[in-house]
């Protein structure tokens, strides 16, 4: 396998984060020498992460066995997985907004037809198949009602008819069948959507989920990971 320099388009701050979190899981777990330094393994990781290398390719990059690459993988996304924001972190946190914007995407997985070949993202909650509902996806993991129980506006698109609480959606029919009153509030509810495709954009920038290769298992860990990096670097 041929090796070459490589970028990613990640700031330095993003690898000093990382650095820093598995240096402190070492120092409190007592680990003895490791073959690459946290720095290095934290390059390593977020080299996954950011431009979706594959094990094999980290391995040969960074003078380690395929195995080890899997394995320091592994362990930083279970330590940046651990510091994802909850459901009721968030919920806290965006009390404290005008308003919050409900949405999930879907992300291809290269795995058998057993595995469901595509699994729903949702921020601050597990992945479901991709044959879920958005507002089933929504009910299943309490969100609806978490943000009803605090009190914060929800900005949500037709997917969500009938979740209640305080979910607003736009105005039901087609267009020409809509007052001129009834059209300019789905408008200004398109824009203020807007908002949640630019996050899903960015979040897609993280090369890794565009197509995930690992087990279903592990997807949730993932995004939580990279929502975990870009939010200690976007501060």
């Amino acid at each position: 396998m041929l090796v070459y320099p490589a970028g990613a388009d990640l700031s330095a701050s993003a690898l000093r984060f990382l650095a820093r979190e598995l240096t402190a899981r070492r120092l409190a777990q007592g680990a003895r020498w490791r073959r690459l330094a946290a720095g290095r393994q934290a390059l390593l990781v977020l080299a996954h992460l950011r431009c979706g290398h594959t094990y094999a390719q980290l391995a040969a990059g960074f003078g380690v066995g395929t195995t080890t690459a899997y394995r320091y993988i592994a362990e930083a996304v279970d330590v940046l997985a651990a510091l994802a924001p909850t459901l009721a972190e968030a919920v806290r946190t965006a009390s404290g907004k005008a308003f919050v914007i409900l949405d999930g995407t879907l992300l291809p997985i290269d795995r058998i037809a057993a595995d469901r070949p595509f699994y729903s993202g949702k921020r601050a909650s597990p992945a479901l198949p991709g044959s879920v509902h958005d507002i089933k996806a929504a009910r299943t993991h309490g969100i609806i009602g978490a943000l009803a129980g605090a009190g914060v506006e929800c900005w949500a698109d037709k997917g969500y008819r009938g979740a209640g609480g305080t979910v607003r959606v736009p105005y039901w029919g087609r267009w020409e069948t809509l007052s001129p009153g009834r059209r300019a509030v789905n408008c200004s509810h398109a824009k203020i959507r807007a908002l949640v495709e630019q996050a899903m954009a960015t979040l897609k920038t993280w090369r890794l989920v565009r197509k995930l290769r690992c087990s279903t298992s592990r997807i949730t860990s993932l995004v939580q990971a990279v929502l975990t990096v870009h939010l200690a670097c976007s501060n």
